[in-house]
C-alpha cells in the first residue's frame, strides 16, 4: 500500500474513485444528478480543488483505492471505492490524513452516511455546527481534539 499526492499524470484515477464511490454512496439523490458524476467531471472538481490550495491524496493497493484531501485542518474528499468499503481504507486513509493537520482535524459529514461511526472510532466529535442541504439531509461538523 502507498499513498502518493495527486498530480495532473494520475487526478484521472482519482476522479474515478471519486465518482464510483460517490455514486455508490450518493443513491438517495435523484438518479439524474448521480449519474452526471463522470469521471471527467470530477477530474474538473478535483482539480479546482487542489488549484484551490488542498493536498489531495492517492492510496494505491494493487490498484487506486482511496482519495482524502487537507487543507490546513480540514479533511475532506475521503473516498474509496465501492468494492473495497470495509477493508481498512478508509481508516488508513483518515489516520494519514489526521497526521497532515497541524491542529484539530475538522471533517463534515453526511447525517446519513454510515462513516460518521468510524470517526467517533477515531476520536471524532460533533461540535454542534450542522450545514443543511434540504429538510432530509445536512452535513455534521466534527473535530477531533488532541
Amino acid at each position: 500500500m502507498k499513498i502518493e499526492k495527486v498530480t495532473t499524470e494520475n487526478i484521472h484515477l482519482a476522479a474515478f474513485v471519486h465518482a464510483e464511490s460517490w455514486k455508490a454512496s450518493h443513491g438517495f439523490l435523484p438518479k439524474e444528478a448521480v449519474a452526471k458524476r463522470t469521471v471527467e467531471r470530477q477530474t474538473v472538481y478535483l482539480q479546482r480543488q487542489i488549484d484551490g490550495g488542498k493536498d489531495l491524496y492517492m492510496l494505491t493497493d494493487d490498484i487506486p483505492v482511496g482519495i482524502v484531501s487537507v487543507s490546513d485542518n480540514m479533511i475532506e474528499n475521503l473516498y474509496v471505492l465501492p468494492e473495497r468499503w470495509h477493508c481498512g481504507y478508509g481508516s488508513h486513509l483518515l489516520a494519514f490524513a489526521i497526521g497532515k493537520c497541524d491542529a484539530n482535524p475538522v471533517l463534515t459529514v453526511l447525517n446519513n452516511n454510515t462513516a460518521i461511526e468510524m470517526y467517533r472510532k477515531f476520536g471524532f466529535k460533533e461540535t454542534g455546527r450542522t450545514i443543511p442541504l434540504n429538510p432530509e439531509l445536512w452535513e455534521i461538523e466534527m473535530i477531533l481534539e488532541r
